[in-house]
């Protein structure tokens, strides 16, 4: 199953020309060879990075034998007075407000039993 003829092989190609069409083949193979070209160039960077790092730490570990590292004089520790937060009041939800009723007039009563 794993070894293809090229009877095989003829038949994949046609098929994949006849899926993505003759025009966009060459786009394709432009873009697949950038990218292969973009990540052959990230690999080599970080292989440099990791080249780098390590020479870095050959060196650091033997400049640390040679001098040893002096620490800064101590300092006295000041103790902090501890603040005490009061808690936060909450607040109180929104009560909906409403409009008092409307007091009918003498007026307005009259109106309302004529127009009945």
């Amino acid at each position: 199953m794993g070894n293809l003829g090229a009877t095989e092989l003829i038949i994949i190609a046609v098929v994949i020309i006849l899926l993505f069409g003759a025009k966009k083949l060459p786009d394709m193979a432009r873009s697949l060879g950038r990218s292969a070209k973009i990540l052959k160039a990230e690999t080599k960077g970080l292989r440099d990075e990791d080249d780098q790092s390590q020479a870095n730490q050959q060196g650091t570990t033997a400049q640390q034998v040679q001098a040893p590292q002096q620490l800064p004089p101590a300092q006295p520790q000041v103790a902090q007075p501890q603040v005490v937060q009061q808690p936060v009041a909450q607040p109180q939800p929104a009560q909906p407000q409403v409009a008092p009723p409307i007091e009918q007039s003498g007026q307005n009563l009259q109106n309302k039993q004529n127009s009945n």
